[in-house]
């Protein structure tokens, strides 16, 4: 299954069920990634929200198998690569430096600027693969 994230690329990413019934989180749409609805506690779990998502999964498949490709093979633009290495290597900056503000008996104030700074590098990452696919 191919998933878009903010930037526009197409990940291929296999076909998972959403959480088990009862867990936290909502069950997703295998294709969009759309909240799927409740489901009863009889019968399969749903794994796409409708007939035309189940549609487009499995002609992403059938793609990927055609070109020989595995399927869990992941693609992304240069550009799209390139801009999560640099939130990649923003995190890394900011764990290093909190790591290194730990060792110099810090204020309450450095550490909340520095945790802050935790959480902003954190959060962008967090974005990248929640978001919902188009069409």
């Amino acid at each position: 299954m191919a998933q878009r994230h903010a930037a526009g690329s197409t990940a291929e990413l296999p076909v998972t069920a959403s959480p088990n019934r009862g867990s936290e989180e909502p069950r997703r749409c295998g294709w969009c990634r759309r909240v799927l609805p409740s489901q009863g506690s009889v019968g399969r779990p749903r794994l796409y929200c409708g007939q035309a998502c189940r549609q487009r999964a499995y002609e992403q498949r059938s793609a990927t198998a055609k070109a020989g490709l595995p399927g869990d093979v992941v693609l992304v633009s240069r550009n799209e690569l390139d801009g999560l290495q640099d939130r990649l290597y923003q995190l890394r900056c900011a764990l290093e430096d909190a790591q290194t503000l730990l060792a110099e008996k810090p204020t309450k104030a450095e550490l909340e600027r520095q945790l802050a700074e935790l959480i902003r590098s954190t959060g962008r990452l967090d974005r990248l693969w929640v978001t919902e696919r188009s069409g």
